[in-house]
This record gives C-alpha cells, sequence and structure tokens, in this order.
C-alpha cells in the first residue's frame, strides 16, 4: 500500500520503493511535515521526529504553555500570522481586511490513480494501479473556507505530484493573494539550490547557489514561464554530483507567472515554496466557488542529478505528453524560416520541398507570412486566411502539392497575437490587453489578445479550426513572441483585475485542449520566441516545442544540457541550421551540426538547394541515421557525460530500454595543441553483455565501458606526421554500439 496510516489516522506515510513522505496532524489540528527523502521502513509511530524546545522570543500558540509555536515546527501549508512569522503558502484577505486563517484537519480521502485537474494540465495516470492519491480537508470553521491538499504517489516513478483545491463554503466574499502548490519544510539548509535561467537565446543555463539565511528564488512576471527563469528549482546535498548523491527536485506544471522559493529561517530550516506567483494576483472567491492551484512535481533520486532528470524525462514523457503523438516516432521535418523568411512564392516553397523530399525529409513546414497582409512583422497577426497572392490555391492547395511530393504538411501560427495593421483589430481594438486611457506597449510590432475572455478564445479557434478542417495539415507550430504589458481586461470589473494573468492561462489552455480534442492526429509543437514558453504545462498540450531561436551548435550544447535538467529528448525540438548561423555567426561543420541535433526531435532550418552534392550526401545520411535510431534517442535513458559548461568538451549518451543500442554523442569546443589523451567514461550499460562499436567493430564489455572508459583522443594529442584528418574547432564524434 503506497500510503499507510497510523496512530488512528493521524500519521500518514506515502511511499513507494524508493522514497518516503511523513505527515503528521499536529496537536493543535495543523498538518505537519516529519519527512521527505529516501524510502524508510514503515512504523507506528514517527511523532519522535516533532522537536519542541522553549526559545526565548518566540510567540506560543496556547495560552500559559511555551512548548507549540508553530515558528519552529515543520509544518505541510503554514499561514501566516498565528506564531510562524515565515512566508505563508497561503494568504486569504477577508472582508474585514484580516488576513489571518486556522486550517484544522477533518477527514482524509484515500483513493487508486489520480484525478484530473480541471482546465489544468497535469500529470495522469492510464490505470489505477499506477498510483495512488490521498486528499486532505481542512477548515477554517470562522470562514467556512475549505482547502484540500492533494497527493499522488507514482507507483513506478520517485515522485510526488501535490496541488491545492480552494472551496468557500462560507457567505462572504473572500481574496486569495496567494496561493502555492507546494510548501516544504526541510530539516536543514545543506543543500545547493539548482535553477535555470538565462535569456533569449540562451534559454535553462544550470546555476547554482549555497543556501543561506534568508529568502532565495526565481521568478516570472511576464504572463508566461519566460526565458529567464523556469519553473523548475532542484536543492542537491552539497556532495551530490551528476551521478551520486541525493537531490530533492520541484517542477510546476504551469507556463505562467510562477514563483519558486526557498526560505532559510535562523534555525536552518528550509521552507520550499512553488506555485503561481502572488505577484500582481488577486483571486476573487465568491460564495460556493473553487479555486484549483496547478500541480507541483516532486522528484527524490539518491543517484545524484542524473537520475532525478531521468525520473523526470520518464515520467513526463509517458504521464504528461498525451495524444496519438506521445509514442510515435516524430519526422524528420524542414522549416523554411531561415531559409526564406517571408519572402517566399508558392514555387519556391515546392522547389525547396522537393529537394527535401529527395533527400529523405518526410514533414514540411511552412513558418511566418502565408496569411492576410503579413509581409513583414508590423502586419497581418490575426487574420488567419491564406494570402493569395502568395498562394493561389490556398493552404489547401499547397498542402496537396506538398503530399503529392511525398512529405507531410505543417503549418505555423501564432494565435495569441494580432497587430494593430490588420482587419481583426481594426474590427475588434478593444481584444487586446491594455489598460483604458493609457499607452499600450508593442512588443515585435505586435499586442496581445485578451485570452481571459472566452468570446475571443472562440474566434481565434474557429479561425484556426476552418483551416485545419479544409487542408491535409499534419503539425501546427504554435509560435508566442511576446510577453503581457500592461495588464488589465476590460472584460473583467476592478475586483477581478488580478485574475488576469491566470485567467489568460486559462484560455491558452482551453484552446490548446479544444483543438487538440478536435484534431487528435495533428502533430502539435509549441513555441514562444523559442525557449519562452519551455514548461511542463505546455508538454500536457504538445508533446515537443521548439527548445529556443538559438540553432548554433555550440550554443545548442549548453542549452540541450541545461534543458534536459527535467525535460526528456523527444520534448526538445532541434535541428540543423545554416552556417554562418545567424544568431553567433559561427561556422560549425555540417556533420557536429548534425551531431548536436540528432539528441532532440530533429528537422533542418536550410535551403538544401544551396549545399554542395558533397553536403548533401551527409545530408541524406543524417536522415537515415535518425530513422533508424530515432526510437532509441526519444524513449532511452538520457546521460549527461561532460559538461560543455564547465569544460571544453561536452558529451552525453541514450541507451535503449533493453541496453541492446548506445548512442553517444562527444563533442569538442574548441581545438587544443598536443593536448592530453581523452577517454569518456559510459552509463547504464550491462556489465557482463558484450557490445560491438558500430564504426570499427570493436568488441567491448559493459563494465570496460564504463569503468575503465572508452579512449575519445583525436589528432590534436600530438602532432600529425603520418597524414591522418586533423582535428578542428567544434569537432565532434557519434559513436554507436550494439549488443554482441
Amino acid at each position: 500500500m503506497p500510503i499507510n496510516v497510523h496512530q488512528n489516522g493521524k500519521l500518514f506515510h506515502l511511499t513507494n520503493q524508493k522514497l518516503s513522505y511523513l505527515i503528521q496532524i499536529l496537536e493543535d489540528g495543523t498538518l505537519g511535515n516529519l519527512y521527505f527523502g529516501k524510502k524508510v521502513s514503515d512504523r507506528e509511530d514517527f511523532y519522535h521526529l516533532i522537536e519542541n524546545e522553549y526559545r526565548p522570543n518566540t510567540a506560543y500558540v496556547n495560552k500559559g504553555e511555551v512548548d507549540f509555536s508553530r515558528e519552529h515546527l515543520r509544518q505541510e501549508y503554514p499561514v501566516y500570522g498565528t506564531t510562524d512569522y515565515r512566508h505563508p503558502a497561503v494568504s486569504v484577505l477577508q472582508e474585514n481586511g484580516s488576513r489571518i486563517v486556522s486550517l484544522k484537519f477533518v477527514e482524509y480521502h484515500i483513493y487508486q490513480g489520480k484525478k484530473k485537474l480541471e482546465g489544468l494540465p497535469a500529470t495522469y495516470t492510464e490505470s489505477e494501479e499506477e498510483a495512488t492519491t490521498i486528499d486532505f480537508i481542512l477548515f477554517d470553521e470562522l470562514i467556512n473556507l475549505e482547502l484540500v491538499l492533494s497527493y499522488t504517489v507514482f507507483e513506478e516513478h520517485s515522485a510526488i505530484s501535490r496541488s491545492v483545491q480552494i472551496i468557500n463554503k462560507g457567505v462572504e466574499k473572500l481574496h486569495l493573494e496567494k496561493v502555492m502548490s507546494l510548501s516544504l519544510d526541510l530539516p536543514d539548509c545543506e543543500y545547493e539550490m539548482l535553477q535555470l535561467s538565462g535569456s533569449w537565446g540562451r534559454e535553462r543555463f544550470p546555476e547554482f547557489r549555497k543556501l543561506v539565511s534568508g529568502v532565495q528564488s526565481i521568478e516570472s512576471t511576464r504572463g508566461s514561464s519566460s526565458h529567464y527563469q523556469n519553473p523548475f528549482l532542484a536543492l542537491k546535498r552539497l556532495d551530490c554530483t551528476e551521478h551520486t548523491g541525493e537531490v530533492l527536485g520541484f517542477s510546476f506544471v504551469y507556463s505562467g507567472n510562477f514563483l519558486a522559493q526557498v526560505e532559510v529561517d535562523t534555525y536552518d530550516v528550509s521552507r520550499v515554496t512553488m506555485g503561481i506567483n502572488p505577484f500582481q494576483f488577486d483571486w476573487l472567491l465568491k460564495s460556493g466557488e473553487t479555486f484549483q492551484s496547478p500541480e507541483v512535481v516532486m522528484v527524490y533520486s539518491d543517484e545524484g542529478l542524473n537520475g532525478m532528470s531521468q525520473t523526470y524525462h520518464k515520467l513526463y514523457r509517458e504521464r504528461l505528453a498525451r495524444g496519438a503523438w506521445r509514442d510515435k516516432e516524430r519526422p524528420v521535418l524542414i522549416n523554411n524560416w531561415e531559409a526564406t523568411g517571408m519572402d517566399f512564392t508558392e514555387e519556391k516553397l515546392l522547389e525547396f520541398a522537393e529537394t527535401a523530399a529527395n533527400d529523405g525529409v518526410e514533414l514540411f513546414v511552412l513558418d511566418d507570412g502565408w496569411f492576410g497582409g503579413r509581409r513583414h512583422e508590423r502586419a497581418g497577426l490575426g487574420d488567419w486566411v491564406a494570402n493569395k497572392e502568395l498562394l493561389p490555391n490556398g493552404i489547401t492547395g499547397l498542402a496537396q502539392k506538398i503530399n503529392e511530393l511525398g512529405l507531410l504538411f505543417g503549418l505555423w501560427f501564432e494565435p495569441e497575437m494580432v497587430n494593430e495593421d490588420s482587419e481583426l483589430f481594426r474590427s475588434h481594438p478593444d481584444w487586446i490587453i491594455k489598460v483604458p486611457d493609457r499607452q499600450a506597449s508593442h512588443g515585435r510590432h505586435q499586442y496581445v489578445l485578451d485570452f481571459s475572455r472566452a468570446e475571443v478564445v472562440d474566434h481565434i479557434y474557429q479561425m484556426v479550426a476552418k483551416i485545419l478542417r479544409e487542408a491535409d495539415i499534419s503539425y501546427v507550430k504554435w509560435d508566442m513572441n511576446r510577453c503581457i504589458t500592461e495588464p488589465y481586461s476590460i472584460a473583467l470589473p476592478p475586483e477581478r483585475q488580478g485574475e488576469v494573468f491566470h485567467r489568460y492561462m486559462l484560455g491558452v489552455y482551453d484552446i490548446y485542449e479544444r483543438l487538440t480534442t478536435e484534431f487528435p492526429d495533428i502533430l502539435f509543437e509549441f513555441c514562444a520566441s523559442g525557449g519562452g514558453r519551455f514548461d511542463p504545462g505546455m508538454l500536457y498540450y504538445s508533446p515537443q516545442g521548439w527548445t529556443s531561436d538559438d540553432t548554433d551548435a555550440v550554443e545548442r550544447m549548453k542549452i540541450q544540457y541545461g534543458t534536459s535538467m527535467v525535460y526528456p529528448l523527444s520534448m526538445m525540438g532541434a535541428h540543423v541550421s545554416a552556417v554562418p548561423n545567424e544568431q553567433s555567426y559561427r561556422n560549425v561543420c555540417l556533420k557536429t551540426r548534425g551531431n548536436v541535433a540528432l539528441f532532440g526531435s530533429f528537422g533542418y532550418e536550410l535551403d538544401l538547394n544551396t549545399l554542395s552534392e558533397e553536403e548533401r550526401i551527409v545530408i541524406r545520411r543524417q536522415v537515415e541515421f535518425v530513422k533508424d535510431q530515432r526510437k532509441v534517442i526519444q524513449e532511452g535513458t538520457f546521460y549527461r557525460l561532460l559538461n560543455p559548461f564547465e569544460t571544453n568538451y561536452c558529451a552525453w549518451m541514450v541507451v535503449s530500454k533493453d541496453k541492446n543500442t548506445v548512442i553517444v554523442g562527444y563533442y569538442k569546443i574548441l581545438n587544443e595543441v598536443n593536448a592530453p589523451f581523452k577517454r569518456l567514461y559510459l552509463k547504464g550499460l550491462e556489465p557482463e553483455q558484450q557490445y560491438q562499436r558500430i564504426d570499427n567493430a570493436h568488441l567491448y564489455y559493459g563494465d570496460e565501458l564504463m569503468n575503465i572508459g572508452l579512449i575519445t583522443s583525436d589528432t590534436s594529442c600530438g602532432q600529425i606526421i603520418d597524414g591522418r584528418v586533423p582535428s578542428h574547432d567544434f569537432d565532434s564524434q557519434l559513436i554507436v554500439f550494439k549488443a554482441k
């Protein structure tokens, strides 16, 4: 039983084969946290883990007693102002101006499986045996506020998901000013905090910092999870490495504003909170209304950061992503954007696509510029009707011609945005997010449609769905190229303006849900100026996303390395682009560009007609390799081996489920002179299994490759005197082993 109940319903042990989570009902009726970490033996009583001691300058709960203060207890869902001075998990403004609440345990419910979160993305189960859920019902009798804390323990994953539901069962109106999906008190602060930070073109770079007294946090206030911070943090022990040691991971399944925070008090207790950012958040909860928070997925690993990542990869790939394309091999695609931009004709597109088909590509994607008056970025957004001057047969006719070449057809949209120079804006200037009588800021010469309004969502849904109904479209690239400014909706009263950001995300999720339901066979790929909304919430609707607009292979080593901390390879759109690269102006050889992009959902962003025949041969070989090995790359176990943030090298590998196929990517950033000999230590192999290296037929035992290592020395280890091919900057090796 994954949830054991003791002490007549006062102690709860959430457990599976890898982790334990202990919750205790405290003497005042609130919930206390006793432990989260490696699996421990079950027992009737863990009450000894509750530590009380008189401390000066402390407020105490019970009159005349000095042995119970919430300031010094590890709590499960804390509130502020009743002897706890730390940041709370929830804040409720009441009609009398008070924010004091008292949430006491009432009852619990245990059931198999996992309930769907209405209107929100979340992990799921396909059979009830895969997980067990417990709901704790807490209640404030004075204001008749009910709070439901839900915990799901996955049977096969070292993970627990958590969410919160709040129900106003009273008569007065309440304002939810803060609703964290998770709060966790840890007994010490001997951790390094890992966050994934960056900006456009350098998303999700790992950053580490030792926890110190006070608050350390990451957040987004942009209306999206953002390029700048990812809705994830991990706490690793100081001796934790990629492959050894303990780490706790926290991932927020949400695509809007978030806050992830660790508060260390002066007694070294670490409080982790994660949820919707309370900044600019104020949710009016009237009598009888319910608010549902998004979920957080907590992971425990005693096998280092890579062990944490592998848990997220498998869980998110199999039980967060959904639909027909979840387990299906992804097609090799080519996108016309970096080749043509908006300067194209139907004839030019067909010529482009025909060459791609001849080289083995399976999917042609038409990017921005096909609709309305969209000949530059200042016009057309919102008018989702084909430009007949460019495409005389419309999207339907173009799709048919692309299909006749033997290719699937894909199309770009940016449904959440509008240009001022568009029929949509001229008809509905009030449909954008802006404050009345104030200037509306633009980004990329466009404005954000108010997706908190059902009529706006309905209109865009009908326009997009009409095209998808009429044309044979197999793939949709869903872009979002600016963040929200001047958050305000004219459809909401003043007291609900704090709901705009969250209602906007609910609108985005709604249109995604409707489109993926009506068109279940279309592969949707999310994009937000590259990686600006690369988060678990998007994965629920789209099994893959555009990892970054930066397609330079050297930069992508870092971006994909950092992204893999949480997200599976199948989620990462990774393409070979032209050189010199349009972001870095760097010239990287075609082989290395391909060897980096192979570890993701593979495609091209270049004009094959501009390549030499020798380069076209390389392209065909890359496509052939991807088709042969994409199932292994998509579903295999991923290991990070060399860190490009710390060394001149990057390396990673994938091992197939049956451990019979091993694919290693090994990359050198800058060439060296008279360099040391190099070895790479592989992971995850069967020790006694023999593996044959495909390119030279050498045989190795698995334990040899893991313990002695694979020699990766190249011609930079010495001086070339025998005519061998010299190594160079941005060199790489793709090494494949097969079990003998």
